[in-house]
């Protein structure tokens, strides 16, 4: 390891909100500025679209307290990089001005989208079970439909960018991202961590020129210095070197320290996954590609709730009015306070479960949520119980889908995301997924992968492997509750039932009401 010193900025770019932390080498947090602003503006039913310039004037600002607050911490910094929301494209053209607002991973418009394969290629992606499943990924692509409906503005484009791609230009004039952060509706291969060949099924149901492309380079490698434009408008230092990191995800599992299959990381996040590192390329479900890692070479097959933990703000909101308001009352968050429903019923709830499709899931995008068992002793509390067991459950069907198609075991996971403060989540989820649970002791895991990454590509450490060491630390252990086993255990083989005594109701439903579209 090189033992000169330095501090790394990372930037996160959130749907939500823009965070701009300063991390020593040793991983604690040194200074951090977040700033929140609405997650996207819906100028049509269905639409979710985002200016640009908010999420620079946020990183602007963030960057303008620290440096009014602690100017030696920016002066000294050795690096900066960005990892930021997956999904989200961006479209600029030859002098960087940005064509279109950015269409976001929450928009819901849809394409037709140009590729029909003929009669027996057709017959053979039915056979399979694939071709559906291509209309539907085909459909999604935000440049598909921008191709089809704004043509004039697609002929303008110079580069395509995530929103990372985007930072790396404003810092650096470069038009560059990595492959961990090219999570999107785009024609990338993943197994090849690099845009996709003419054979690859994603360059044809995702056409784009190749002037249009990004340059892609790995994940803690250089991109270029800060300029002297981006240093006038940020107040960063000129020159300062600009490092390849990757989603918001990915940095997430590099900073909980998963770097191969004995520990899979749990997101305990709006969407909810489970993720394990693998030096080989492995599919979480036929035909889903497992994405790059932000450790070279290798990748992160992924199982994904789309609603997630979100499910807690829905609870909230809906069901929640007597938390916010002592919440109000006594300064304590209304999640804290929720903490205590949990408490109000048993573990198991009296048979009470809940499935999490909110959103609908990769296995079927008919899927609805559903709660069954209800009995008179249940109430709010129990529905609350319920959410937090039912994500646990629908995570440990996930990882147990992850360790039989890669046959391997995991032995621990790692937990991070909001959900994760709450030591009750973290000790019901323990139990269910029947493994030790361990959580980080910097909650910015997003931002502290990242981290890891410029702290390796500054020279600070030699490899990503020992960045992780250096920077990497757990603040507790949760362990399975050995009386809670039999029961959750039990109720785990109902769980695996619910899905499949429901699916063709899910299809009936949506087809009566349309919903999901």
């Amino acid at each position: 390891m090189n033992i000169s010193e330095g501090n790394v900025i990372a930037v996160d770019c959130g749907t939500q909100s823009l965070r701009v932390i300063v991390f020593s080498k040793d991983g604690n947090i040194l200074a951090k500025e977040q700033v929140t602003y609405k997650p996207y503006e819906s100028p049509k039913p269905g639409w979710a679209e985002q200016n640009t310039e908010v999420w620079w004037t946020a990183f602007c600002t963030a960057v303008g307290k620290i440096k009014q607050n602690s100017p030696e911490l920016l002066k000294n910094a050795r690096g900066i990089g960005v990892t930021a929301q997956r999904d989200t494209v961006i479209l600029i053209d030859s002098e960087g001005n940005v064509l279109r607002p950015a269409i976001t991973w929450l928009d819901t418009r849809r394409a037709k989208g140009s590729y029909h394969p003929g009669f027996f290629m057709k017959a053979g992606y039915k056979l399979i079970g694939m071709y559906e499943k291509i209309l539907h990924s085909q459909s999604g692509g935000q440049c598909n439909w921008i191709q089809e409906n704004e043509p004039e503005i697609w002929q303008k484009t110079w580069k395509v960018l995530m929103v990372s791609g985007y930072f790396n230009y404003r810092l650096t004039g470069i038009p560059a991202d990595s492959p961990a952060s090219i999570v999107a509706h785009l024609p990338f291969s993943h197994k090849k961590r690099n845009w996709a060949d003419k054979s690859d099924i994603t360059y044809k149901i995702f056409p784009m020129e190749d002037e249009k492309k990004c340059t892609v380079i790995e994940s803690g490698e250089f991109i270029g210095h800060l300029t002297r434009q981006a240093s006038v408008e940020t107040g960063l230092p000129e020159g300062l070197p600009v490092i390849a990191c990757g989603s918001d995800k990915s940095c997430e599992t590099l900073g909980m320290g998963c770097i191969n299959t004995d520990t899979a990381s749990l997101s305990f996040g709006t969407t909810a996954t489970v993720e394990v590192c693998t030096d080989r390329y492995l599919e979480p479900l036929s035909f889903l590609p497992a994405y790059s890692a932000a450790c070279p070479g290798c990748w992160v097959p992924e199982i994904e709730i789309f609603r997630g933990y979100w499910m807690i703000s829905w609870f909230k909101n809906e069901l929640g009015y007597e938390e916010r308001t002592k919440a109000t009352a006594t300064g304590i968050i209304p999640e804290k306070i929720m903490d205590r429903l949990l408490d109000a019923s048993p573990p198991g709830c009296y048979g009470l479960m809940l499935q999490p499709y909110w959103g609908a899931s990769l296995k079927d995008h008919y899927a609805k949520g559903a709660i069954i068992g209800f009995g008179d002793v249940h109430g709010r509390h129990a529905i609350y119980r319920a959410i937090i067991e039912g994500l646990a459950y629908s995570l440990r069907e996930g990882l147990e889908q992850l360790e039989e198609r890669g046959r391997f075991r995991v032995k621990r996971i790692a937990v991070s995301g909001g959900a994760s403060k709450s030591n009750r989540i973290c000790q019901i989820t323990a139990n269910i997924l029947n493994r030790p649970l361990v959580r980080g002791s910097v909650t910015e895991a997003s931002a502290l992968g990242a981290a890891i990454l410029i702290a390796k590509g500054t020279g600070i450490y030699d490899s990503v492997l020992e960045s992780i060491k250096g920077m990497v630390r757990y603040e507790r252990t949760f362990f399975p509750d050995k009386e809670c086993r039999k029961l959750y255990d039990g109720l785990y083989r109902v769980y695996t039932k619910i899905y499949p005594a429901l699916k063709d109701i899910y299809k009936e439903i949506r087809e009566v009401t349309g919903y999901p579209s």
